[in-house]
């Protein structure tokens, strides 16, 4: 319940965010930055969040982090310039380090022949609790204007962040025996906690390393075109900004659609397949998007759901099935860690391509990287006989 609102709360000013950064100063290199910058700080609790989370638990950094996200989001709704947002950003990634701990309490819930199906069910809480925002975006745009739209929608975010927060002080802790946390050993932990989730890839199977890798690989190439993909397609390709709202909506529901029928593919043919079928699809979509027309925007979206759908329910049942339950928290945080330095890097690369080179070379690279991270699943990847509960 508490994905259902949150997901909703934090979608609806997502819908525009590149449009009212750009409208406070900004531009594809500043959305790029805050980007980066988000990424960076996420990026970095990784680690010790996967530490803390398999040392002290896994509910109280899910919950209490959650509190301080909804206060982050004040800077977003008080931002007279885009160096709000940043500051803002900086602690939305912070918040963050609870990350791998509710990665390892959705897999420590879950029996491991349901894991496929698990985690399509969580796309699909999240598609139907998202898909109405994008729409309620475009009618608060038309009604209000785009300022006072997103100042409004960064308020429904920080009400759902709250409400959210509460809900999840109810979770079921699934560390047996948790260590009682101290103030004091936080600092402790972070060179203990580097240490031990970069070495858990010399204890985990080969398959989880490459499965790093391509994950990495793919998290650059997903940063070179998100932070200017709506400014190219509403100010490059001229899509009005209700009618995005639209395309945005498509994704969801194409989500929804996918969703249980992924998740018993998944359980029914393994994670490998499915994960090269999103790789292709996340190269197809780059010609619909570059030349695209409403029409094949809005299959480029369709197409955007389905990979999404499939590669975040593959690929966490597969890491799920690789990693041992006493590792997941560090392997989650380091997995965690590296995939957003790569997308901070992307970013910071696709905006400034964006602003200095040409619109359309984000998306071209993206299209090149998606290329060795699928013959590494093709090639290297295997699949465990035996999952690990």
């Amino acid at each position: 319940m508490s994905w259902l609102i949150l997901d909703f709360a934090t979608e609806l000013p997502g819908t525009y965010y590149p449009l009212y950064v750009q409208a406070l100063g900004g531009t594809g290199a500043t959305i790029g930055l805050i980007g980066a910058v988000e990424a960076t700080s996420r990026g970095i609790v990784q680690i010790p969040g996967g530490y803390l989370a398999d040392k002290y638990g896994r509910r109280w950094l899910i919950a209490s982090m959650t509190f301080v996200a909804a206060f982050s989001r004040v800077f977003y709704i008080f931002a007279p310039t885009w160096g709000w947002i940043l500051v803002g950003a900086l602690l939305v990634g912070v918040t963050n380090i609870y990350g791998p701990a509710l990665m390892a309490i959705v897999a420590d819930s879950v029996p491991k022949e349901k894991r496929g199906m698990a985690y399509s069910i969580i796309n699909l809480i999240s598609s139907v609790s998202t898909t109405p925002a994008p729409l309620l975006a475009g009618v608060l745009y038309a009604r209000m204007g785009l300022i006072p739209s997103m100042r409004l929608g960064y308020g429904v975010a920080l009400i759902g962040l709250v409400a959210a927060a509460v809900m999840r002080l109810r979770l079921k802790e699934t560390v047996v025996k948790p260590e009682k946390f101290n103030v004091g050993d936080l600092a402790a932990t972070v060179p203990s906690s580097m240490r031990e989730s970069i070495g858990v890839w010399r204890i985990v199977p080969r398959s989880a390393f490459i499965f790093f890798i391509c994950n990495f690989v793919a998290s650059f190439a997903i940063g070179l075109f998100q932070p200017v993909l709506i400014l190219y397609v509403v100010n490059d390709l001229g899509v009005d900004p209700v009618a995005l709202s639209y395309l945005m909506t498509a994704m969801f529901v194409t989500m929804i659609i996918v969703a249980i029928p992924s998740g018993k593919l998944i359980d029914k043919i393994g994670r490998k397949k499915p994960l090269i079928i999103a790789g292709v699809a996340s190269i197809v979509w780059v010609p619909l998007l570059v030349w695209g027309d409403f029409l094949r925007l809005m299959l480029a979206m369709t197409l955007t759901g389905l990979l999404i759908v499939l590669f975040t329910s593959a690929g966490n049942t597969l890491f799920a099935d690789l990693i041992p339950k006493e590792h997941r928290g560090k392997a989650n945080g380091s997995l965690g860690f590296f995939s957003m330095i790569a997308m901070s890097a992307g970013q910071i690369t696709g905006g400034w391509l964006y602003d200095n080179v040409n619109h359309q070379l984000p998306f071209w690279g993206e299209a090149i990287m998606m290329v060795p991270a699928i013959l590494l699943i093709v090639f290297l990847i295997e699949e465990p006989e035996k999952a690990e509960d």
